[in-house]
């Protein structure tokens, strides 16, 4: 299974930001780590193994991008409005330097989104945020309502990453042709806002799978089950 390290300056965030790349060919997938979780992490949980067939079969291509949570969501040594700007900028040097690179390196319009937990509610804020870039989501174990981080403060920028709060009013036929997953388990405690999000989608006739897992839990064994079944649907 082949693997490589990319390292590049982004001018949208000031600062180089660390990647990992499998597989050499085929559909790409851009994975978003958990809380404050870092490129390797992936790999290191086995997510990436449970996606060896694909990769090797030369079916997918997987990104694992690096995250700035330190210094956005979770970044409580700075004001809430400057934390969500923070991730703002993280979702311009996503959109405007790495999608187009990725669009560009395996030749496709749309790209595969997913994540696991937090990484998770990243893969869907941005897939319904830029919804042309986006022909696959897949959100697993994840919780979307993020006003809880903003310490009771609320501007445009926050409606605009709380996907309870915009997507009610969002209006793209993007949506209507993007493959959507929301995956949890019985014992999760972010499965309510699974059903939560669900039932938004169903009200705009949104398409989409809520795929809740019997018995498990919020944690890796479910999502190193769901990440295959998921890539089947390619």
């Amino acid at each position: 299974m082949q693997e490589s390290y990319r390292k590049w300056y982004s001018h949208h965030l000031g600062r180089d930001i660390e990647m990992l790349v499998f597989g050499e060919w085929g559909y790409p997938v851009l994975l978003f780590p958990t809380t404050m979780g870092r490129y390797y992490e992936a790999k290191d949980f086995g997510l990436i193994e449970s996606a060896r067939w694909f990769i090797e079969n030369r079916k997918i291509k997987i990104y694992c991008i690096d995250s700035i949570d330190r210094d956005s969501w979770y970044a409580k040594h700075l004001p809430p409005s400057i934390r969500v700007q923070n991730h703002n900028w993280y979702d311009r040097m996503v959109n405007e330097e790495l999608v187009p690179w990725i669009q560009h390196e395996c030749h496709v319009d749309k790209i595969a989104v997913g994540g696991c937990s937090f990484g998770g509610f990243q893969a869907l804020n941005f897939a319904f945020r830029h919804p042309e870039r986006v022909a696959y989501l897949w959100s697993m174990g994840a919780k979307f309502d993020i006003r809880s981080f903003m310490d009771g403060y609320y501007d445009d920028n926050v409606y605009f990453n709380n996907p309870p709060d915009y997507m009610p009013n969002a209006h793209n036929d993007h949506f209507y042709r993007m493959q959507i997953v929301l995956g949890t388990s019985e014992y999760d405690f972010c499965k309510p806002e699974n059903y939560r999000m669900s039932e938004i989608l169903n009200r705009k006739g949104i398409q989409h799978w809520l795929d809740v897992r019997p018995w498990g839990e919020h944690d890796w064994p479910v999502w190193r089950e769901m990440f295959p079944h998921y890539l089947s649907m390619v």
